[in-house]
């Protein structure tokens, strides 16, 4: 189990998280949204550890990594799997290398052992026998699907995805969408998934929370979601605008 508990991210004055709580439950499927500038990003780097908060814990597993020294959470960090928005792979490495690359880092298993691995975990994605390609000869959606195939490398207990669906067509989007569900489901971890797009949310979520000006206004079931009388949550799903009073005056 993770749980936020009041945390806070601030620059000087500028407040991106303020005094945040969340509790993310074992083998759930949890969709953060929330507009551009909320801080779902941020709550990512938060989790994996590229960023501290200001103030607050962050509990995985009953242990507040905030407190953890860089070397303490690397060994957090091999639990946790992670799909980048433009999925970051490493451009000098072919497809089996990126897959490769924590294996190489973190086990002791021979080639063999690797190599079986990565070639199992591309059939998961489906790519299989694409381990000699280079990440420049692939498609935006299959380099997500190589970004998937790297992150479940290590058989996590927890997935987090950055906009997984950012830059693909609806049918590659979906497609997406049904990989975070397959892994879920295959490997009974935890996911977190941050991203803009609604019915990708609505297929993968059990439950979503709805980020605004750095606080959760909404952490609900997706039916009740969907259903929810809150104006805000209902804008969101059907991109809204909220109103702005726009004063003009013409200068004499």
């Amino acid at each position: 189990m993770i749980e936020l508990r009041d945390v806070v991210v601030a620059y000087d004055t500028r407040v991106i998280l303020d005094s945040v709580n969340l509790t993310i439950q074992d083998g759930e499927t949890l969709v953060i949204l929330g507009g551009s500038g909320s801080g779902k990003s941020t709550l990512l780097r938060l989790l994996i550890g590229l960023q501290r908060p200001t103030s607050g814990q962050i509990i995985v597993d009953g242990v507040d990594v905030t407190t953890l020294s860089e070397e303490e959470f690397n060994k957090v960090r091999q639990k946790m799997g992670m799909v980048f928005q433009y999925s970051a792979l490493f451009d000098s490495m072919s497809v089996g290398e990126n897959v490769a690359f924590g294996l190489r880092e973190h086990t002791t298993l021979s080639d063999d052992e690797i190599m079986r691995i990565v070639s199992e975990r591309l059939g998961w994605v489906g790519l299989s026998g694409y381990e000699s390609y280079m990440p420049n000869e692939l498609s935006g959606g299959m380099k997500k699907r190589v970004s998937l195939a790297r992150a479940i490398a290590l058989d996590p207990t927890l997935i987090l995805y950055d906009e997984p669906s950012s830059g693909l067509d609806p049918i590659t989007s979906g497609t997406i969408s049904m990989l975070i569900r397959g892994m879920q489901e295959r490997l009974g971890c935890t996911s977190i998934v941050v991203t803009h797009d609604m019915q990708s949310a609505f297929y993968v979520a059990d439950r979503i929370a709805l980020l605004d000006k750095g606080q959760f206004i909404e952490v609900s079931k997706t039916e009740d979601f969907k259903h929810s009388p809150n104006p805000k949550v209902q804008q969101f799903i059907h991109g809204e605008a909220e109103a702005i009073d726009i004063v003009t005056r013409r200068d004499i």
